[in-house]
């Protein structure tokens, strides 16, 4: 571990952890990034509510970065959030920089929002083995607000 701490999960547990929840927060960052693209370049004629939909996930995402940086740095490891980090951990497939319509940047935030909920879930399971139920907690509300998040995004795709 890279800083000593008096947290009484054993070191080789916070070692694990540390390393699971890098890869956590790499995929974080790269959701967050991926969000304020669609952000940024949609277009069409729901952009203003996409637009602000996709701020409102972007701040959203930036806490759950927060929390689980934070939480690493608890367990005595360092929170990995370079571009050279999160390229070499992320799982989450490259957005199409092309996107331009509505419909378009929703089914790939879709996408996007769904890969990240699944990693988290992964998350907590990995959490749970290790016996670390803070650590598996915050992945619980990062699910939630994820799948809250997916839902407001599909919606856009649904009844239409």
């Amino acid at each position: 571990m890279a800083h000593e701490t008096m947290n009484d999960l054993p070191e080789n547990v916070r070692s694990q952890v540390s390393d699971l929840l890098n890869n956590r927060l790499a995929e974080a960052i790269d959701l967050q990034t991926q969000v304020k693209q669609a952000h940024w370049n949609v277009k069409g004629p729901q952009f203003i509510a996409l637009h602000k939909l996709f701020d409102e996930i972007n701040e959203s995402v930036e806490e759950y970065v927060d929390l689980i940086a934070e939480r690493i740095v608890q367990l005595g490891g360092i929170a990995e959030g370079t571009i050279g980090a999160v390229e070499g951990r992320s799982t989450l497939v490259d957005y199409p920089l092309t996107l331009s319509s509505g419909a378009e940047h929703v089914a790939a935030l879709s996408d996007a929002l769904a890969a990240f909920g699944r990693t988290a879930r992964v998350g907590i399971e990995e959490m749970n083995e290790l016996e670390d139920a803070g650590s598996a907690d915050i992945l619980t509300e990062i699910s939630r607000g994820v799948d809250q998040w997916l839902w407001f995004v599909e919606a856009h795709q649904q009844g239409a």
